[in-house]
C-alpha cells in the first residue's frame, strides 16, 4: 500500500524484514524440535541450536541470493544457514517452502489482528459516545432520500455503532481462524517429519494447526478474513455516505471537522468538502475488490500451486493496512463531527408538516373514517402543503372532512411522539458494550 494510506503500526508488520523475520522464527522453532523428532544424539546438538538461534539475515543478502535461486525461501534458507555455520545444515530439515510461508503468514496476520481489532473497537466506542450525546437531537428520517418521519441523530448513530460492533465480532472470528500453521511436508503427509513434530513446532509458535494442509493452509481461511475486512469497509462506507449526504449545502446538518489552515478548494475559498468521507467510500471499493481476489485464490490445483501467492503479496498487506487506516480516519471523523441541531430542527419544517401524515392518517382511522378515504384526504392535503407552502396543520383545520373527525391537532403535531423511545433504543448499546477500550 502507498505511504499515503499506511499507518506505521501496520506498515512495519508487512515489510520484507518483518516477513523474513517470521520465516526465521518458524525455521528456528522447527530446529528446536528436531532432537525430539530424530532421537537423542541424531538431531542438532545444544551448541548447534544456539548457533541456529543466533543466525541472522539481511533482506539485501536474501535478494542477492534470490537472483541465483529464483526462489525466495530457498534464498533465505541459504543465507540463514550460512550465518549459522556448520549448524546450518539442520535449517529447513524436513520442511517445504509452504511450511515456512504459510506458518509465518499466520504469525504476521496474528500481529496484524492485534493492531486492527483495538482500532475496530475504538470505532464502536466513538459511535456509542456520540449516539449518547445526541439521543434527543431530533432530525428528519429519510427513505429514498425523501423526508419520512422524525427520528434522532442518536438513533442514527446507534445503528452504525451496532454495525461496527458486528464487524468487530466478524474480524475477531476471522483473525482467530486464520491463525493456523502447517508443518506437514511436501504434500502434507509428514513423510520427512511427523504430526507430533508439527504439533510441537506450532505449540512453540502459539498457532493452531491446519487439519489437512495438502502442503498449504487452505485459502478459504484467508478469503474469510478478506470478506470480514470488506464487510467492515462496507460499514465504514455506509457511515461515510450518510455524512456526505448530511453535509450537502441543501441539508447542512453535519460537517466533517475542519482544521485551522485547512483548505477545501484550491479555487473556491468558501468550500468545506466531505473529503474524509469520500476517501472512505472510495477505498472501501478496494477492500471489496481484494475480497473477490481472495475468493479466486481458494481453488488451487491438486495439493498446491502458487497462483495464490502473488495475489496475496498484494491483497493481504493492502487490505489490512487500508482497514487500519480507514478505521482510524473514521474515529477521527466521528469524534470531530460538527452537528448542527438547529439546522436539523429547521429541516423538519421543509415539508410544512407533511411528515406528520401517518399520525393524521391513523387519527382519522381511529375517528371512524375508512383507511382508503383517510389516506386520500391526507395525501391530498400533504401534497398541497408541500406545493403551496401552507402548513398541513392549517389545511387540516380548514377542511370540513377533518373538522368532522374532531382531531387533537396539538397531540398529532408533536415531535416528541416520534422520539419517545429514543432513550430505550440508544440504551440497547449498553448490552452490546462490555466497555471496549479505545485504540
Amino acid at each position: 500500500m502507498i505511504p499515503r494510506y499506511t499507518r506505521p503500526e501496520l506498515g512495519r508488520l508487512w515489510t520484507d524484514e518483518a516477513r523474513m523475520e517470521r520465516w526465521r522464527q518458524v525455521e528456528v522453532a522447527a530446529c528446536e524440535e528436531l532432537p525430539e523428532l530424530l532421537g537423542a544424539g541424531t538431531g542438532p546438538s545444544a551448541g548447534e541450536l544456539e548457533a541456529i538461534r543466533a543466525a541472522s539475515f539481511t533482506v539485501e543478502a536474501v535478494r542477492e541470493r534470490e537472483l541465483v535461486t529464483e526462489h525466495d525461501v530457498a534464498a533465505f534458507v541459504d543465507v540463514l544457514a550460512e550465518s549459522a555455520g556448520a549448524a546450518g545444515r539442520w535449517i529447513h530439515y524436513g520442511l517445504t517452502s509452504s511450511d515456512v510461508l504459510d506458518t509465518a503468514l499466520a504469525l504476521q496476520l496474528r500481529s496484524v489482528g492485534e493492531v486492527i481489532l483495538p482500532g475496530a473497537r475504538g470505532l464502536v466506542t466513538a459511535l456509542h459516545a456520540r449516539a449518547r450525546q445526541h439521543v434527543h437531537s431530533v432530525c428528519v428520517g429519510r427513505t429514498h432520500g425523501v423526508h419520512a418521519e422524525p427520528t434522532t441523530f442518536g438513533i442514527k448513530l446507534a445503528g452504525y455503532a451496532f454495525e461496527a460492533h458486528r464487524n468487530v465480532q466478524r474480524l475477531e472470528r476471522a483473525f482467530a481462524q486464520v491463525a493456523v500453521g502447517a508443518i506437514s511436508g511436501a504434500v502434507g503427509t509428514y513423510a520427512a517429519t511427523s504430526p507430533q513434530f508439527e504439533a510441537s513446532v506450532l505449540e512453540r509458535l502459539e498457532l493452531g494447526r491446519e487439519d489437512v494442509s495438502t502442503q498449504v493452509v487452505a485459502r478459504d481461511r484467508h478469503a474469510e478474513l478478506l470478506q470480514a475486512i470488506a464487510l467492515a469497509g462496507a460499514g465504514l462506507e455506509r457511515l461515510a455516505t450518510e455524512i456526505r449526504h448530511l453535509q450537502r449545502t441543501e441539508v447542512s446538518e453535519v460537517q466533517e471537522p475542519f482544521r485551522s489552515g485547512q483548505k477545501g478548494s484550491s479555487a473556491m475559498p468558501h468550500k468545506r468538502n466531505p473529503i474524509k468521507s469520500e476517501q472512505i467510500c472510495g477505498l472501501a471499493r478496494v477492500l471489496r475488490a481484494n475480497a473477490q481476489a481472495a475468493l479466486e485464490d481458494v481453488a488451487l490445483w491438486h495439493e498446491r500451486d502458487i497462483s495464490h501467492s502473488s495475489v496475496e503479496r498484494v491483497i493481504l498487506p493492502d487490505s489490512t493496512i487500508l482497514l487500519d487506516y480507514l478505521q482510524h480516519a473514521a474515529v477521527t471523523l466521528v469524534d470531530g463531527l460538527v452537528v448542527d441541531t438547529a439546522r436539523m430542527r429547521a429541516n423538519l419544517e421543509l415539508t410544512r408538516g407533511a411528515l406528520f401524515s401517518q399520525r393524521v392518517l391513523l387519527a382519522l382511522v381511529e375517528s371512524g373514517t375508512s383507511r382508503d378515504e383517510a389516506y386520500r384526504i391526507v395525501q391530498e392535503l400533504s401534497q398541497r402543503a408541500m406545493h403551496e407552502g401552507t402548513p398541513l396543520r392549517e389545511l387540516l383545520a380548514q377542511d370540513g372532512r377533518v373538522r368532522a373527525a374532531d382531531l387533537d391537532l396539538d397531540a398529532i403535531f408533536d415531535h416528541e411522539h416520534y422520539i419517545r423511545y429514543a432513550e430505550d433504543i440508544v440504551g440497547r448499546l449498553k448490552g452490546m458494550l462490555a466497555a471496549p477500550q479505545r485504540a
